[in-house]
């Protein structure tokens, strides 16, 4: 059975011109080359987070209280944020 798989790409002309100098420098295969930047990519894009044991308990609070109804809505959280500020008082001696 095959481990890999094969994909077709296309690619502007100056791109391949560029993959080509790129990997003729570093003997490369072009599948090595293209395997690496999306390794690179996934990883800058996408990258793997692993949540402490505080950031699971406060998801877990946030779960719960969630399911008791406990929450603003966003229109609701809009309108409290878009709410005029209040007027300050003058201090009193």
């Amino acid at each position: 059975m095959r481990t890999r798989r094969t994909m077709t790409v296309s690619l502007p002309p100056a791109m391949i011109k560029h993959v080509e100098r790129v990997r003729k420098v570093e003997n490369r295969t072009r599948s090595e080359l293209v395997r690496e930047a999306l390794r690179t990519y996934f990883s800058q894009a996408f990258p793997v987070v692993t949540p402490s044991a505080g950031d699971l308990a406060a998801i877990r609070r946030g779960r719960a209280e969630i399911r008791r109804g406990d929450y603003l809505s966003l229109h609701q959280l809009r309108h409290d944020l878009d709410a005029p500020p209040r007027k300050t008082r003058k201090k009193t001696a």
